[in-house]
């Protein structure tokens, strides 16, 4: 029986199919079994079964699948096994089986007049379990049942029979020794107490060759690569965060729901809105009311105040609740509250509600709540239900409420809803209604709106909500609020690399009010005012007002104003960040801010001693410095906010460096789900590890970065993972190109160019050095002088960098370590391979880099061998392939066994024996059929995968493999035993 695979993707099940793959590779050496697949309507039962199946298929086991209906009472018996026989018989290699069992014909077409006397029944029961026994007996048999909740008495009694007598022991119940594996699923949501399926299921999974596995929902990063594979084209991160939330590990919800972002504005999908409330229409009148009530409540509700609000009797109440219960629609949890078992389910119930019935209940709900003695924690929930039913003035004072509770517990994301709650809310209020007192105006609330986007991570909407608040500036306002609006501007408007413009506002500001008498104020305007001075590079300016301001903060006792003014000096005097001095007057610093109790300011101090211990070669010193500042900053509730993010990304950067790839990647998917807004800050170097271990998927997920506003960050990262994937392909114009295009992106607004651009040259440098040394024999002058003179464009722009440097500091060890790389590059381009020139490179990156050190010991050793230095040659190149091998570094590790086999430099693989595999078991699966000459097509057909993926598998193999051609990586992988003449022979 032919068995397709959905179009959707199979994401987040590795588990469980590894455990079902078991269970069939048990069953094929004659050890049957069977599962009891567990999971909610939507959550991938059926995806997981045709997925299993689909390879059982390709594996040689025949498939046969019976589905249960839904057909109320009305049920035919045995609809399932009748389903598998009427295939069965369609089929002419099944015909002497069929023959060999005539109590079985009584099925086919027999339908519901089938086995009606218990001896018909029983001789029908083992005529089944005889024809799938002799079906097993010629090839491994899987049988899948789905929706077993739908199940009729007669199918039940029959599986029942199959797996405790017929098919999975000996009637005499010695050990199973059929080729056969039984997979039925079944919803758990669909279970209620009285279910006749319950009973069957207890006594089942005490079958010793009966298992039982539950589908979970699938993690949010899960539902987000999903919502990402079913679409061609890229969507938008706020659409695919609104459905990981709504859809909460659901995948038809989730593909429901982002088939509907087109369609609809908002709410549920009309389409699953009325799958949803199938359930809630079954239940009574009054559970009906109640669910409705709870509905406007929330997710969640206590006992208590669904009990107010509802109005029903206690007994009427409960026994309502117990039915809503027992139908999986709500759960019981702790503190007496029921919560609804989806929240799409309430939303579906909430929005069946008529208007009128709406606002009443959520007047109910507030007035109960505010009788409750206003405690903080309820404010927000009052606020919603304020709203809600129209009472704005009470609603704007709860939102307030709200926001000062988030403040004071650290969480600037609801502090920020609530502020905007309130501004949206202010000019529908009547003005005597409006709160009153110091930082109540709607400037300062705006003002304070745009602080707690900052430490929210949301850089441009801070920029947005500082505008708004320049823009609300009267004739009447107060002027050090006004320079505080401009200054905070400035302060928000360098989070978004719009430098000049934060130059003139930091300007502007401390413009507005005078040094003397000295204030608070105006050190602070000083304080941002240095910072945006030396974005722009007027170091003079900056060093001049620090020193003034450092005085009068000193005067005043400000000591956070005085640590943050300590910082700067310490990263604009004598030879700054990189050294020991300057690290040591920011722990000073840093001192400060924490006796001060300035959480944002001791965070930029530990930033600045954990990158100036990275930028002067220490890396292991930084290490310390960013684990308390991330702890820092997650006591603070700060962890979004700017230097936190940049710790994070430097953290990653550090263990990525020092070749500690696992810990590199397992950090990034921890910082991803506490912060999955957190984009090149909590993936970057994980996209590094990525790349370099040949998976090319990391380019897109790179690419998909650069969606949205423009972020620096984001840039940066995309480019480097693009250029190295360009060289990685043998792509040089592509690799010159992004390098063009991400230099100019992340040149400042005065035109100073980043000093990541040397590392950039670098990267796009050696796939035209590979091009130019390709073309050399050729004879293609042309084409020769055209590379050359694009490496010599090339490391003009990286020398030109490198000199501008850090202003008047020379470059650290990794920027000097890029740029003797980009010589060495640009010398293979002109005029062939240096030794001397990368055995500098090998030595610069010495200081901790250890990937890029192998890499540059590739080169050296290729050099040495063009040399015919073939000892010193081999001696880098096997400590190179030590490091590669170590590291997993998959392309890199083909390069050198290949340049150690053609040099003839010993054993290219010494521990190839041991060595695993660099390919995932879809990638060997495909690399088989690759050997066989299979096309794409053909290979999507025979895995039940798409020609798209496998050709993305296909890519991911040559990147790994180190191959340029399918025909050389089959090539490769044959030399490797990656695969073997036995495993092609067949094909």
């Amino acid at each position: 029986m032919s068995h397709s695979v959905a179009a959707t993707p199979l994401i987040g099940r590795d588990e469980e199919l590894a455990r079902l793959a078991g269970v069939l590779d048990r069953a094929r050496a004659g050890t049957a079994g069977a599962v009891l697949i567990a999971g909610d309507a939507g959550v991938g039962k059926t995806r997981l079964l045709d997925e299993i199946a689909g390879r059982a298929a390709g594996a040689g086991t025949t498939v046969l699948t019976g589905h249960c209906v839904d057909l109320g009472d009305v049920g035919l018996p045995y609809l399932p096994f009748t389903e598998i026989l009427g295939v069965l018989a369609a089929d002419e290699r099944f015909a002497a089986a069929l023959a060999a069992h005539p109590a079985v014909d009584r099925l086919l077409g027999a339908g519901a007049d089938a086995a009606r006397d218990a001896g018909g029944r029983l001789r029908l029961f083992e005529g089944i379990a005889g024809l799938l026994a002799d079906l097993a007996d010629i090839a491994p048999l899987l049988l899948v049942l789905e929706d077993l909740h739908w199940a009729d008495q007669s199918s039940r009694d029959l599986l029942r029979f199959l797996l405790s007598r017929g098919i999975l022991q000996r009637p005499a119940g010695g050990t199973p020794t059929h080729r056969l594996a039984v997979f039925a699923s079944y919803r758990a949501d669909d279970l209620h107490r009285r279910h006749p399926l319950r009973p069957l299921l207890a006594e089942l999974v005490r079958l010793p060759a009966v298992e039982r596995l539950e589908l979970r929902p699938m993690g949010d990063a899960e539902v987000a690569r999903l919502v990402r594979a079913l679409r061609t084209g890229p969507v938008p991160d706020g659409t695919v965060r609104r459905i990981v939330e709504r859809a909460e590990g659901n995948a038809f919800y989730a593909e429901e729901l982002l088939a509907a972002t087109d369609l609809e504005a908002g709410g549920v999908p009309s389409g699953l809105a009325d799958v949803l409330l199938i359930r809630f229409e079954q239940l009574s009148d009054t559970a009906q009311q109640v669910l409705r009530t709870a509905a406007v409540a929330g997710r969640r509700v206590e006992y208590d105040l669904l009990r107010d609000a509802v109005r029903l009797p206690e007994d009427e109440l409960e026994s309502a609740l117990r039915e809503a219960v027992e139908r999986q629609l709500l759960v019981p949890r702790h503190g007496d509250t029921y919560s609804f078992r989806h929240a799409l389910a309430r939303e579906a119930v909430y929005a069946d509600l008529l208007p009128g019935e709406r606002s009443r209940l959520h007047g109910s709900f507030a007035r109960l709540l505010a009788g409750r003695g206003h405690p903080a924690e309820s404010a927000a929930e009052r606020a919603h239900h304020y709203r809600e039913s129209h009472d704005l003035a009470e609603a704007l004072a709860a939102s307030l409420e709200a926001a000062d509770h988030a403040q004071r517990v650290g969480a600037p994301a609801e502090e920020l809803r609530h502020l905007e709650t309130v501004l949206d809310l202010w000019s529908s209020v009547d003005p005597a209604a409006l709160p009153t007192g110091e930082g109540t105006d709607s400037v300062a609330l705006t003002l304070r709106a745009s602080a707690a986007a900052a430490h929210a991570g949301d850089a441009h909407r801070a920029v947005s909500l500082t505008r708004s608040a320049l823009a609300g500036i009267g004739q009447d306002t107060d002027s050090e609020l006004a320079a505080r609006v401009r200054y905070t501007l400035a302060g928000n408007l360098m989070g978004v690399d719009s430098l000049t413009a934060a130059f003139a506002y930091s300007s502007e500001a401390l413009g507005m009010i005078p040094a003397e008498p000295p204030s608070r104020t105006w050190v602070w305007a000083a304080a941002t005012h240095v910072l945006t001075a030396r974005q722009v590079g007027e170091d003079e300016i900056a060093l001049r007002v620090a020193r003034q301001a450092l005085g009068i903060a000193e005067e005043l006792q400000l000591v956070d104003a005085r640590a943050d003014l300590l910082i700067s000096l310490a990263t604009l005097e004598g030879g700054g960040r990189r050294t020991r001095e300057g690290r040591e007057r920011l722990a000073r610093a840093r001192e400060l801010a924490r006796k001060a109790g300035h959480a944002p300011v001791e965070m930029r101090a530990l930033f600045h001693l954990a990158i100036g211990s990275f930028e002067s070669g220490h890396l292991e010193e930084s290490l310390p410095w960013l684990t308390e500042g991330l702890d820092r900053a997650r006591r603070a509730g700060l962890l979004s906010s700017p230097y936190p993010l940049e710790m994070r990304y430097l953290r990653l950067l550090v263990l990525y460096t020092l070749g500690r790839w696992d810990e590199c990647e397992k950090a990034a998917t921890s910082d991803a789900e506490v912060l999955p807004r957190g984009g090149a800050f909590t993936m970057g170097p994980a996209l590094y590890v990525a790349l370099a271990r040949g998976d090319l998927g990391a380019a897109e997920r790179a690419r998909a970065l650069l969606e949205g506003p423009f972020d620096w960050m984001a840039s940066m990262v995309a480019g480097i993972v693009l250029i190295d994937a360009d060289g990685l392909r043998d792509d040089p114009e592509a690799a010159v190109e992004t390098m063009r295009t991400t230099v100019a992106a992340l040149t400042d607004d005065s035109g100073r160019r980043p000093d990541l651009a040397v590392r950039l040259a670098a990267l796009a440098l050696a796939p035209v050095a590979d091009r130019a040394t390709a073309l050399r024999p050729t004879g293609d002058e042309a084409g020769v002088r055209r590379w050359t003179d694009t490496a010599t464009e090339l490391v003009e722009l990286a020398r030109a960098v490198a000199q501008e440097g850090d202003g008047r500091r020379p470059q650290g060890p990794e920027g000097q370590a890029w740029l003797a790389r980009a010589e060495a590059e640009w010398t293979r381009a002109v005029t062939g391979p240096d030794a001397a020139a990368w055995e500098k490179v090998v030595a610069a990156f010495d200081y901790g880099d250890v990937y890029e050190r192998a890499r540059c010991q590739f080169r050296f050793a290729e050099a040495l061998l063009a040399a015919d230095r073939r000892e010193e040659a081999a001696t880098q190149a096997r400590a190179a392939r030590e490091t590669a091998a170590r590291l997993a570094a998959t392309p890199l590790l083909a390069r050198l066994d290949t340049l150690i086999r053609r040099g003839r430099l010993g054993d290219p693989a010494p521990d190839s024996g041991d060595r695993p595999s660099p390919l995932t078991a879809r990638e060997q699966d495909v690399l088989r059929l690759l050997a066989l000459g299979r096309s794409n097509r053909q290979i999507g057909e025979e895995l039940f995968i798409t020609g798209k993926t496998a050709s993305v598998h296909v890519s991911n193999i040559l990147a790994k493999l180190g191959a340029a051609s399918r025909t050389e990586a089959v090539a490769i992988a044959y030399r490797q035993g990656l695969i073997t003449p036995e495993a092609t022979a067949s094909g």
